[in-house]
């Protein structure tokens, strides 16, 4: 017989020595679960935010990107137009049959920034100041007579320093001077002709019976020419150089 009750179990009152670590371990998992838990719930926004701010940001820059194309593009537009090639359209049959009404041509504008003028080039100018005001600003005819030149028309002809002038873009219209009710040209119908002044030249249109030109208003100042016409761009059909 022994003094010393018989072992048994340990009750819920009495704590396995282990059960503090197990029940602390427990808790650092629970914890560790519950973070990974939220790391997983806000990485996919996180990412989606990401992926939306990429393609904002991509957006926008091809949007710029295209802003600046299309700037550009309008801006070398304009200095072409405004210093180098314009197209200008033919109101009316003063040039024909060189140029027709609504044909179009293009204008180089840096021509005589390099060569003067010579003649036979068919230019586009300025209205003169002598002429009326009108909803056409600038004209289209062919150069006949060059600075210091004496010009007269008679019997049809135009002379050039008493030289008949060869031009074979009137097929054989008579040059007449009974267009014009008032001509600013004394002499043009004499044998001494009428002097084209310094800095100016003598302007007429292919269409020598239907044309308003330098029969009418006199020379014109080469600082109103805005430049040579060189190509006729339509119509297609008779499209090629003058």
């Amino acid at each position: 017989m022994t003094d010393e009750p018989p072992a048994g179990p340990p009750t819920a009152g009495d704590p396995a020595p282990d059960d503090g670590v197990a029940r602390r371990q427990q808790r650092e998992e629970a914890a560790a679960t519950e973070v990974a838990a939220a790391h997983e719930a806000t990485d996919e926004p996180t990412q989606s935010r990401r992926a939306k701010r990429k393609a904002a940001k991509s957006q926008t820059r091809n949007m710029l990107e295209w802003v600046a194309v299309i700037g550009g593009a309008i801006i070398i537009a304009v200095i072409v137009r405004t210093f180098i090639l314009q197209t200008f359209w033919i109101p009316s049959p003063s040039m024909s049959p060189t140029l027709v009404e609504n044909d179009r041509v293009l204008v180089n504008k840096l021509a005589y920034r390099f060569h003067d003028v010579n003649r036979g080039d068919v230019v586009v100018f300025e209205r003169p100041e002598n002429e009326p005001p009108s909803e056409i600003k600038d004209l289209i005819k062919r150069v006949v007579a060059l600075p210091g030149e004496h010009v007269s028309i008679m019997d049809g002809k135009v002379r050039i320093d008493g030289r008949v002038l060869d031009e074979p873009y009137t097929h054989g219209a008579q040059t007449v001077l009974d267009s014009c009710p008032i001509t600013y040209v004394p002499g043009i119908d004499t044998e001494e002709g009428f002097e084209v002044p310094e800095g100016h030249v003598l302007v007429l249109g292919d269409n020598r019976t239907n044309s308003h030109d330098g029969r009418c208003f006199g020379a014109i100042d080469e600082d109103l020419i805005v430049g040579r016409a060189f190509f006729l761009m339509w119509p297609p059909g008779h499209a090629g150089g003058l």
